[in-house]
């Protein structure tokens, strides 16, 4: 499923070729840095330019017998450019290189990411219009509440994957940092202005200081907005699932021509698309602790944190690009059915009007609790008996004391729960105040 959804973009992105093409930019953009400050001559630079390159079968090979990546790496870079390499890597040390390229790969993977996220922003703010007036129940606890609507439901979501969006932003600009800066961070063999130029043709902003490694609080928070752009996605996946429940089925999944939904049971269909997206968050989530324990390294740097990362990063990124582009396409087929909402919406013999009655008594002078009394005697008759909530009132000598029987008719208007509902989708969606 994955390779079908995400694989052809985001899987590429993390793929050995790539993360080496990434080591190679920055490399040559030290070397240009170098050259710009006098120190490569532009002969050997242009050797460098034209000829920097590797195969990554010898990488791998040499990796066998050197048991260090980035040594093989160079070795290989070092055959395609010959005696030009000598230039190559000068003064810096192997973070310099990896940590400046996983900036690279990882603020190209949260592009990939804010695509996703403003398709499904376009797609749910749609939604919300399209179901703007749609009434439906609302619910607290799982239990009846008041009614509102799908439009305002599906607003809710935008308005949260709108958050997302800026904290997904906020996080791409904190990792945005790249390290050129030698083996403990004080420019030894280097200089503040080798990292400066590298970093400004790489597109990234120099570290303000560094030690052997781009700190991780970093990665940290890069990588907990990936969870809680997951949970985002979890929520809704959660309400759609409830949505889909036979006992309410409001919503449900779209059914594909021969799908199947039980090999016991021909009559399934199940919300499978949002039960796997649901049980994806989990996975998302743990990474992210991964990356809150990645923060604390020993003195200027350890490794226990890059066998951390060869994982997370591909893993998260790739996951989350899957289930918004999933989500999205759990929404363009979602099969609304109306007549459900309208079913479910009485089905609680009127209950929710409870509240309207409770307040127009109070605004009558009746004292608060003893309004709600008064109403709560009647709402539980409704249960009990499995009578309409509006006839009960009508009935009963208490309430129709204070209340008119054309007040009553005012209160019992089903459209009244949607008196602001343009405003709310306004704020959210943009438009009149």
């Amino acid at each position: 499923m994955i390779e079908r959804y995400t694989m052809p973009r985001m899987g590429a992105h993390w793929s050995l070729e790539n993360k080496f093409r990434a080591w190679l930019r920055v490399e040559v953009a030290v070397c240009e840095a170098w050259h710009e400050l006098g120190s490569i001559p532009g002969e050997e630079m242009a050797e460098i330019r034209s000829r920097a390159d590797f195969d990554l079968d010898r990488i791998l090979e040499l990796e066998k017998e050197t048991r260090h990546d980035v040594i093989a790496f160079l070795s290989a870079v070092e055959e395609k450019v010959g005696p030009a390499s000598r230039f190559i890597h000068l003064g810096c040390t192997s973070s310099d290189i990896v940590d400046t390229a996983n900036a690279l790969l990882l603020v190209e993977a949260g592009w990939l990411i804010d695509q996703d996220l403003a398709a499904l922003l376009e797609a749910l703010g749609e939604m919300s219009r399209r179901y703007q007036g749609r009434l439906v129940m609302g619910r607290t606890h799982g239990v009846h509440a008041e009614p509102t609507s799908f439009g305002l439901k599906m607003a809710s979501f935008h308005a949260e994957f709108s958050r997302h969006r800026e904290r997904w932003s906020r996080a791409i600009e904190g990792v945005r940092v790249g390290k050129i800066s030698g083996a403990v961070g004080t420019y030894a063999h280097l200089s503040p202005e080798v990292e400066e130029i590298t970093c400004r043709n790489l597109g990234l902003q120099p570290d303000p200081i560094s030690t052997q490694i781009i700190q991780r609080d970093r990665h940290a928070e890069y990588f907990t907005s990936l969870a809680l752009i997951a949970g985002g996605v979890e929520r809704l996946a959660t309400e759609l699932r409830h949505l889909q429940r036979t006992e309410v089925l409001e919503a449900e999944e779209g059914f594909a021509k021969g799908q199947k939904g039980s090999s016991a049971m021909p009559h399934k269909k199940n919300p499978i698309s949002a039960e796997n997206l649901c049980g994806l968050a989990r996975l998302v989530r743990s990474n992210a602790l991964s990356s809150l324990e990645n923060m604390a390294l020993w003195h200027e740097r350890d490794i226990s944190h890059s066998s951390v990362e060869r994982v997370i990063m591909p893993d998260s990124t790739i996951l989350v690009d899957y289930m918004l582009q999933r989500l999205a396409s759990i929404l363009a087929s979602l099969v609304i059915k109306p007549d459900n909402m309208d079913r479910n919406l009485h089905s609680s013999f009127g209950l929710f009007f409870s509240q309207r009655v409770l307040l127009d008594l109070v605004q009558h002078g009746l004292p608060r609790q003893k309004a709600y009394e008064m109403v709560q005697q009647v709402a539980m008759k409704a249960w009990e008996r499995s009578e309409p909530f509006d006839e009960l009132v009508r009935q009963d000598p208490e309430i129709c004391a204070v209340l008119s029987q054309q007040e009553l008719d005012e209160l019992f208007d089903p459209a009244y729960y949607l008196i602001h509902e343009e405003r709310i989708l306004n704020r959210v969606l943009g438009g009149a105040p």
